[in-house]
């Protein structure tokens, strides 16, 4: 079986951020038939478009990694409704230049993190907004909303919470056929 390749994409730039834990629980939960890597977006400078003349290196390292993945899984945390200003800004530095999107055409899931109880419902919805735009086919169920994240893991950052391991395991089995349904 052909592995597909996966990106994925956590909104939060803290060492020890519940969006990192929780991808790192996925990516171990997977099927084989999916390979993943996270994609470091931290040093991404903010989008600004006098700067597609000479795009920094940065911008271009990520758009042309991002197009070596059949799809992508954004893990993000809830940030005043919205997502954090550090995913928008890979959102649209990847979308750039226009015509030319690094996003177009890949199959998405959006995991959306929080340690409070509505669980990044207002991230998760802002963030599906913008695939629509950028033509990345956002799986639509299992939604993936995960409160309490704080109570999930051990201090090692391991899950220990069973139930929410086997939803893990759910979610990522329905994403990998996602995935070889959406051919990017």
């Amino acid at each position: 079986m052909i592995s597909k390749k996966i990106a994925v994409i956590v909104g939060s730039l803290r060492k020890e951020s519940y969006s990192l834990k929780v991808a790192k629980a996925l990516i171990a939960l997977a099927p084989e038939s999916l390979t993943h890597e996270i994609i470091e977006i931290g040093d991404l400078q903010l989008y600004n478009e006098d700067l597609e003349k000479t795009p920094p290196n940065a911008w271009t390292r990520f758009r042309e990694h991002l197009k070596g993945f059949d799809g992508v899984l954004f893990i993000t945390p809830e940030y005043n409704r919205s997502v954090p200003a550090v995913l928008k800004n890979a959102i649209d530095v990847g979308s750039r230049p226009y015509g030319n999107s690094a996003w177009d055409g890949k199959p998405g899931a959006v995991v959306s993190v929080s340690p409070g109880n509505i669980s990044g419902f207002g991230a998760n919805h802002h963030l599906r907004q913008s695939l629509v735009f950028l033509n990345v086919p956002a799986m639509p169920q299992p939604e993936a909303y995960i409160g309490g994240a704080a109570k999930l893991f051990n201090d090692n950052g391991d899950l220990i919470n069973q139930s929410t391991r086997e939803f893990f395991q759910k979610f990522m089995v329905a994403f990998a056929q996602w995935v070889s349904r959406n051919p990017d």
